[in-house]
């Protein structure tokens, strides 16, 4: 059993709507164009892009699991400072350090931003199955090939849940897989896509 497997399944921290965030404090980075496109005549939404932010326990190893394992890249994050926190309504006044993982170079990649909060643990939702709990249960990453996703898993010492590569049923696109995993604290990820 290696490293990541070992992990187990811990606890799932809150995970918490971090577009808030960067609406706050800016998704560029020091140095950075920080111009936002205006959304055309209509258009609710600045980016049709989610981004989405998960409280870790461990924010070193979910790191390892999300760029080893997953394949996503890591990019400059962001500090929160404790005021901000507390005034926005993010924290309870506590300092936090935002990693950032993107699935690609495009600037509407998705974004995943990891944060750990030592100094106040996050309570421990049942995530066994994706209706054990209230709340956002899991990501979806489309990919291009199952078999290189397994040998990139495999390689990280992360194994799928249940049976997966599951093949889709019929009514589903046709040679279509999904595997279900679960990150270090028991976060569950579907991978769907072919295999080559």
């Amino acid at each position: 059993m290696n490293r990541l497997t070992r992990w187990g399944y811990m606890s799932l921290g809150a995970v918490v709507a971090a577009s808030a965030i960067v609406a706050l404090y800016g998704c560029a980075t020091e140095g950075e164009d920080k111009t936002v496109e205006e959304p055309s005549a209509g258009d609710a939404f600045a980016s049709q892009t989610v981004d989405v932010g998960i409280v870790v326990s461990d924010v070193e190893k979910a790191a390892d699991f999300y760029t080893e394992a997953l394949g996503f890249k890591e990019v400059p994050g962001f500090d929160v400072p404790a005021e901000m926190g507390k005034e926005a309504g993010l924290s309870a006044g506590q300092p936090f350090h935002v990693r950032v993982f993107v699935l690609g170079d495009a600037p509407t990649a998705t974004k995943v931003k990891l944060m750990a909060f030592p100094d106040a643990p996050s309570a421990e939702p049942d995530n066994a199955t994706i209706h054990s709990t209230l709340g956002l249960s899991y990501l979806t990453l489309h990919i291009t090939d199952t078999t290189a996703a397994m040998e990139r898993l495999e390689a990280a010492g992360v194994e799928p849940v249940a049976n997966g590569p599951y093949a889709l049923p019929e009514g589903f696109p046709k040679g279509v897989y999904l595997t279900l995993v679960r990150d270090p604290d028991g976060n569950l990820i579907e991978l769907v896509g072919p295999k080559k």
